[in-house]
Parts: structure tokens; C-alpha cells; sequence
């Protein structure tokens, strides 16, 4: 797959679907690769969700280390950092009163999709049509509506069902990338908290994940059915 594809694929999922934003692409950099060249480093410290949204509301490329997420959460997700204890036990959330028991915070959190501490250098972020680097994960966020049309175009060509596994919390990085990027299936998440207050995911929007591996097949169906 080429860059020139991948601008292209970016240019047509936004046009087809009419979707308000430019699909996202993330990057997740192996601590075994280097970064790509040309791409600037994020210049403030931001959560990844907040990384997301600069990236489709300006328009704009950048990759992240572990010390620009200011969310550890989300760093530890992605494979940036070690989880804390507090964090991976459940505290956190029980303390918030997201749960009403620790155990209920504890099973949630054993479950969350989760990368290996190290694994990841840097995290790579830019608008799909506008991208120098091949994504890992693209992420649409937009209404519940395009997310169907996008289920819908990813089951054209060989059917089957779209299988959704979200807990309203870490739902830009657990739910959005690292979901897909581990098993290579799409991820749906209505979102969380975070994403909703510092990222501005609206009240009538949603996250689709897509591994980039299956943009191609549902473009062309996007093709077919809506175009």
C-alpha cells in the first residue's frame, strides 16, 4: 500500500460518506523501528484524544512520545509505558465512582485491550488524506448513521457481524486503536468521559476503528452502495 493510496482512500471515505471531519490515521511506531523522517513532534503535551482531535479539526501531522501523553491511561494502553497499579487494579475508576464495587472496577479493567509495556516508541497522527506515513488504524468519528453505512460497506463482500466491546471509559486508545490494531477487526465505542470533554467527541458522534488493512474492501463497497 502506498501513501498516494492511503490519501486517496482518506479523500474518497470522507466524500462518500460525507463525513464532517477527515478520517484519523494512527500510526503505532515499534520500539524496534525508527520514526519516519519529515514528521515534527508534538509541540505542547496533550492527551491522545486531544491528539486525535487536533488531527482532524486542523488538519494537521505530528507523532507523540510517552512524555507529550499527558493521559497515562492512554499511554499504557498503547504500549507506551508500564500501567500504573492504581490504574490497573481498578482504583482509579472506583474511586470516581464509575463502579460500585472494586472487583466490578478490577474485572473491567483486566479486560480492557491493552499493549505491551515498550512495545510502542511513538504514536504518529494526521488526517488520512493528508498522511506522509502508512497507518496502523484509521479512526471515523462521526454519527451513529455514518457508523452504520461503514458496518455496512465492511459486510458487503463477505457478510457476517460487526461485534462491539466497549466499557464508556479509554475509548479513543483502547477502544479505537488498540482493539483493532490486535485483532484486525473493526471497533465501535460510544465513547467516554474523556474523549467527550477534552477531545469534543459531540453528544451525537461515535468512534469507528478500522485496521488499514481493511480500508481498501469497505471503500470499495462504500463505492457500490453509497456512491
Amino acid at each position: 500500500m502506498k501513501i498516494e493510496e492511503i490519501n486517496q482512500m482518506g479523500k474518497e471515505l470522507k466524500d462518500l460518506l460525507k463525513l464532517k471531519n477527515p478520517p484519523v490515521a494512527i500510526g503505532l511506531v515499534p520500539g524496534t523501528h525508527e520514526i519516519p523522517e519529515g514528521i515534527n513532534k508534538i509541540e505542547e503535551k496533550m492527551r491522545h484524544c486531544q491528539m486525535v482531535d487536533k488531527a482532524r479539526k486542523e488538519a494537521s501531522e505530528f507523532y507523540a512520545l510517552v512524555d507529550d501523553q499527558q493521559c497515562k491511561g492512554g499511554a499504557a494502553v498503547m504500549g507506551l509505558q508500564e500501567m500504573t497499579p492504581k490504574l490497573a487494579n481498578g482504583d482509579v475508576y472506583y474511586n470516581l465512582n464509575r463502579y460500585k464495587t472494586i472487583n466490578s472496577a478490577r474485572r473491567t479493567m483486566q479486560q480492557v485491550p491493552t499493549l505491551e509495556a515498550g512495545s510502542i516508541k511513538a504514536v504518529l497522527y494526521g488526517p488520512l488524506d493528508k498522511v506522509s506515513f502508512i497507518p496502523d488504524v484509521v479512526l471515523v468519528i462521526d454519527t451513529p448513521k455514518k457508523a452504520m453505512q461503514l458496518s455496512q460497506a465492511l459486510l458487503h463482500r463477505f457478510g457476517g457481524r460487526v461485534n462491539a466491546s466497549f466499557a464508556g471509559i479509554q475509548s479513543m486508545c483502547a477502544d479505537g486503536v488498540v482493539q483493532p490494531y490486535k485483532d484486525g477487526h473493526i471497533s465501535a465505542s460510544l465513547g467516554c468521559g474523556g474523549s467527550r470533554k477534552y477531545a469534543n467527541v459531540a453528544e451525537d458522534e461515535m468512534i469507528i476503528g478500522i485496521p488499514v488493512e481493511r480500508l481498501h474492501d469497505m471503500i470499495e463497497a462504500a463505492h457500490e452502495m453509497f456512491g
